[in-house]
């Protein structure tokens, strides 16, 4: 009876066993297919990203759908900068002016706010608005044409797409957001004198000559050059989201969201990568 005991206690524990081992079956097929979705989802970025760079470099290049990709950009982005670079400048000086008042440092305020929106301020929002605006207009007009078959329908006519939809988009937009980000830089210098003559009185000429004696060139070049891969970063993406878009109406909205949402987190982290350079030089 002794012997007997402990085997029909293992045999009752036995079916516990088995759940458990089929719960942990299921549980690490559900993680492989995730794993397997993520690393399918990361080759097709960069089997698209191969293409789209080489057919940059073909030879029939479209000249024409590039600038009228660089007028979508620019022209009807300019707006929405042109408020975005004001009220960054104010709100900038009038958060700061009051503590430099205290520590008696006043005059620090055209440089201290100069320095910071052609360095960070400027460049961030700026794309970050354009990622918002341009990445999710580039995802629903692509995510669009998908879902309609226009895509297969130039593909059939032995029309490249990547050639057509992709490269002039993600031209335009590197070439295009460093312009609106120097335009946004320079409104925001201008801000920054209006918020300053709120509670003071500083001269235009005085202000800028203040403002531009700090800055120097190994301050403009960093922040002018990463403009350029948030402009590639935001372009590639709302192509890429618009290409992969599902065949349903409703996909169009989420090519358009996850645009928005992966173009900011590539500007965020170029950004990053890009102060990290900056600041071993």
């Amino acid at each position: 009876m002794k012997i007997i005991k402990p085997v029909i206690r293992k045999i009752q524990k036995l079916p516990n066993v088995k759940k458990q081992a089929i719960m942990l079956s299921e549980t690490t097929l559900v993680k492989t297919k995730e794993a397997n979705v993520f690393f399918s989802a990361v080759g097709d970025f960069f089997l698209f990203l191969w293409l789209a760079t080489k057919a940059a470099f073909s030879r029939e290049f479209e000249f024409h759908e590039f600038l009228r990709q660089c007028y979508q950009i620019g022209n009807k982005t300019l707006p929405l900068i042109s408020v975005t670079g004001i009220v960054i400048g104010l709100v900038l000086t009038i958060q700061s002016r009051p503590v430099l008042v205290d520590f008696g440092a006043e005059s620090m305020l055209p440089g201290m706010v100069a320095l910071s929106i052609i360095r960070e301020m400027g460049p961030v929002v700026t794309a970050l608005i354009c990622a918002g605006k341009i990445g999710s207009g580039m995802g629903a007009e692509l995510g669009s044409m998908k879902v309609t078959e226009q895509i297969e329908a130039m593909e059939v006519s032995s029309i490249n797409p990547m050639r057509y939809l992709v490269v002039p988009r993600v031209l335009a937009a590197t070439f295009m957001i460093p312009i609106l980000v120097l335009y946004a830089d320079a409104l925001g210098i201008l801000g920054s004198w209006a918020g300053a003559n709120i509670k003071g009185d500083v001269t235009f000429v005085l202000f800028f000559s203040q403002a531009f004696s700090v800055i120097g060139f190994i301050d403009l070049i960093p922040a002018i050059v990463k403009t350029f891969f948030f402009g590639a970063a935001i372009g590639f993406v709302g192509c890429y989201k618009g290409f992969t878009a599902g065949r349903g109406t409703e996909s169009v909205g989420k090519a358009a969201n996850s645009a928005v949402v992966l173009a900011s987190l590539f500007v965020i982290l170029i950004d990053l990568i890009a102060v990290q350079i900056t600041d071993m030089l």
